[in-house]
């Protein structure tokens, strides 16, 4: 594959767009407080509810919104035993985890009756981009990344979140309502997730595949913590990321003798990189964890 110029450019764009919807997703949720390690459900469960979507309206606009209602319903349930029940939110993300990893697999045989991928869906409308196309997810993203910028750091409610997000004990104290801001940023970060996955099936292929998303959601987490928590921050990140695997995709394409696998191992070894030498230098926000009585 030739990784030159606008070819390398275009597919960075078209795998960086569902990790940065992934990403500000895990912003908005994790700035009130709330860890959310379940972005890769949220993702897996959008891209079934897109492809579901889709292939029963015909139209792939209802898919993505089908994404975003499904990885909803996901953070849903998040929000509810993390903030409600009061279970741990690593133990609660983990399990919507596990739950979207084998209720899709149930739920595209029961709706499809077969394993592995869902039928051909309709694809979103491309734009133009030079000697190529894009999904219109790719300008959603960054939109939407640039809006959750504008609302968290010049809007009342970006600065009710932040506050929240690093003490809610003195958020509380000083009127806030902690508990709906927090369950707010939960139920947006399903969303953008849902999209996210929403853009794996009908933008970058056509149907849903069985664990399609294949550890995109911790990439997104890791470049929330790369980001350090900032709306910018995490564009950069994503970009990074995504023209890891965008190189990786195309170096499998080369004719040599290491296995294609140490390619596709590439985002992650370069995740466990990045992790591993700026974790300890990027500050959560101070609240993130913490456990409020109800």
């Amino acid at each position: 594959m030739d990784l030159s110029g606008w070819v390398l450019l275009q597919l960075t764009l078209a795998k960086t767009a569902p990790l940065l919807l992934a990403g500000i997703g895990g912003l908005a949720s994790e700035r009130t407080g709330v860890i959310n390690i379940a972005l890769e459900g949220m993702m897996l469960f959008g891209a079934l509810g897109a492809a579901v979507g889709g292939i029963a309206t015909g139209s792939a606009w209802v898919g993505l919104v089908c994404g975003g209602v499904a990885g909803l319903l996901l953070a849903g349930v998040h929000a509810f035993a993390s903030l409600r029940l009061r279970i741990d939110q690593i133990v609660s993300g983990t399990a919507v985890n596990l739950l979207a990893l084998g209720g899709s697999g149930f739920l595209l045989f029961q709706h499809f009756g077969a394993h592995g991928s869902s039928p051909f869906a309709p694809k979103l409308p491309m734009i133009p981009f030079p000697g190529a196309q894009l999904p219109i997810t790719v300008p959603l993203a960054f939109l939407v990344a640039l809006i959750a910028w504008y609302i968290l750091y010049y809007t009342p409610l970006g600065l009710r979140a932040r506050a929240i997000g690093e003490s809610p004990e003195v958020a509380r104290a000083a009127g806030l309502r902690t508990s709906r801001i927090r369950v707010l940023g939960v139920l947006v970060s399903g969303i953008l997730a849902g999209f996210g996955g929403a853009h794996l099936a009908l933008g970058d292929l056509s149907q849903f595949v069985e664990r399609m998303t294949a550890g995109r959601g911790f990439i997104a987490l890791a470049a929330l913590v790369f980001g350090k928590w900032h709306p910018l921050g995490v564009i950069g990140a994503c970009l990074f990321f995504g023209g890891a695997e965008a190189v990786a995709d195309g170096l499998q394409g080369w004719k040599t003798e290491i296995p294609s696998e140490v390619f596709l191992a590439l985002p992650f070894v370069l995740t466990m990189v990045v992790l591993a030498g700026f974790v300890g230098r990027s500050r959560p926000p101070g609240g993130l964890g913490r456990v409020e009585p109800n």
